[in-house]
Order: C-alpha cells, then structure tokens, then sequence
C-alpha cells in the first residue's frame, strides 16, 4: 500500500458473535462483503468496535483470513494492533503479516499509560519488525495516551508510518500537523460526529464506526467533501449525526451492534464482559436507530 491507499473509508468492522460467544467467520465474511458492494476503500478488523481487548491471538489471525478470502483484493485489509506489551503487538503482526493483510493500524500498548517517548519507541518497534505500512492511532479520550502534532513531526523519519487515525477530538490538530509537516501523512479522523468537519479542514479518510450499519451514507458524505459538493455532504451529515453519537461512551459496541441488528438483520451478541443493552441505553439507542431508518435520505437524489 502507497500512501494515498490510506483515502477514503474504512470501516472499522464489528467482529459477530454467536450464542455462545464465540466468533462467527461467517458473519465477518458477510461483513466485509456488504461493505465492499458499499463502495468502502479498505476494511480494518479486531479494532476496538471489533472486540479487540477480548479476542485471542488466534481468533484475530482467523478474522484476518476470513476477511482476507472474502475481500479477495478487492480492498486491503488492515489488522489492528492493540496489544497489551509491544513485545505481544509484533508476535501478532508477524502472523497478521503471514496470513496477508496489507497494512496495520496500531496503538500504543494497552494498560500502561506510556509517555510520549515510550509509545514513540513502541511504534518504532513495530515498524522496524514488519514491511508493511502504518496508520498510527491516537485516541486520548479513550486510552489516555497522548501524542501532540510535534511527536508526529518527530515520527516522520519512519516511511512505515504512512497515515494517522487523529481521535483527540480536537480538530486544531489537523492543521497544526499539517502545519509542522505538510502532506508527510494521510490524515484519517476517527471520531465519527467529527467526520464532516475533518474532512473539511484536511482529513483525506475517515476511519468509521456507524458505517457498518451505514457504509452507503458514509461513503456518500465523504465523496461529496472530496468533490467540492459541500452543502450536500452537509444535509446528509445532518441526518446521520444522531445515529454517529452511538459511537460515544463506553457502551458504544453494543449501541452499534444494535444499529446493525436494527438495519441489517446481524447478531448483537458481545462477549462478556460486555453484556446486551438494557432499559433505558436500549429505549435511547434504539430510538435513535429507528428515527434515522424512518428518515434516510434518498441518496439517488445526490447521484449514489
């Protein structure tokens, strides 16, 4: 993968459950094939809407190779590294790398608030034990981890580090990075409900959660912003922004799962110790999903 291979959307896919909670392959096959028909640009697995910090090494691998076969070169297919030791996060690129995905997204290692010189030793770790490239994530509201655009330009040095997945939720780091280093990286948002106003200041993708229910829409939103279509993309957004809040809070797996089940018909099963909505998280959520399914745009009217 070039650097621009990083524009676009990629969907960050749910990893389905059965009853018992054990990983169904088919359901990922079935995923990334109703997200391709979609018109998505790359499909990353085992992220933290994938279940990542309760699946196993070996059911990662076997995500990976079931995505891999139904993709069949279609997109890329990215795995995400999010391990709790960087010693464990380069064991699972190796495999991740064997098995065939084209490019990694990578976190910093789990559990251990690291400081910055630590996670930027971390990620030089991983890129120096794999070929292939890299979208760094950087998510402080979640894993209180902080890299600041200044630790980017200091990462620079790396040609592994192709792209950043920017999850601050503050939308002055995208200039202040592009400021410090130009178009050195492609720069993704990750935070859903901040998607539109990102790709108008100078993201060029969009690292999704609500696209797994919505992968038309959200491609639709993105086209529209990279063709200059701005007040379209906008009153699409509008519609979607209620349904994108599902990707806040700590429940939000399980909110989107539900957004799946609603419009698609999937499994909302999550593994303990997340357990099912209940009471009011389930009223608000599926409130939410069902006024957004009674007032989906038409997107033939945008041309898609």
């Amino acid at each position: 993968m070039q650097k621009s291979d990083f524009r676009g959307v990629f969907p960050a896919i749910t990893t389905k459950m059965d009853a018992n909670e054990d990983v169904d392959l088919q359901g990922v096959r079935d995923d990334v094939r109703f997200q391709v028909e979609a018109g998505v640009h790359g499909v990353i697995v085992c992220g933290s809407l994938g279940e990542a910090s309760s699946l196993e090494e070996d059911e990662k691998i076997a995500i990976a190779e079931a995505a891999l076969e139904e993709s069949a070169g279609r997109v890329p297919i990215l795995m995400t590294v999010a391990e709790d030791s960087t010693r464990a996060g380069v064991r699972l690129i190796n495999r991740a790398e064997r098995a065939g995905v084209q490019g990694l997204m990578v976190l910093p290692a789990m559990r251990y608030p690291s400081d910055p010189d630590e996670t930027m030793t971390h990620f030089r770790t991983v890129a120096a034990n794999t070929d292939l490239p890299i979208i760094l994530y950087n998510n402080p509201i979640a894993y209180t981890i902080d890299l600041l655009p200044e630790h980017f330009a200091q990462l620079a040095d790396e040609p592994k580090f192709l792209a950043i997945k920017e999850s601050s939720a503050d939308t002055r780091r995208i200039n202040q990075i592009i400021d410090l280093v130009g178009d050195r990286y492609e720069l993704m948002i990750g935070v859903d409900d901040l998607a539109f106003e990102s790709l108008v200041l100078g993201c060029s993708g969009w690292i999704a959660g609500l696209v797994v229910a919505f992968p038309r829409e959200t491609v639709a939103i993105y086209e529209l912003v990279m063709a200059g279509r701005i007040q379209e993309a906008l009153e699409i957004y509008r519609w979607f922004l209620p349904l994108l809040s599902l990707d806040i809070g700590p429940k939000f797996v399980q909110k989107i799962k539900l957004a799946e089940h609603v419009a698609r018909g999937t499994s909302p099963i999550v593994r303990a110790p997340r357990g099912p909505l209940v009471g009011k998280d389930y009223d608000d959520a599926r409130a939410i999903i069902q006024r957004g399914l009674a007032t989906r745009p038409d997107l033939a009217v945008y041309g898609f």
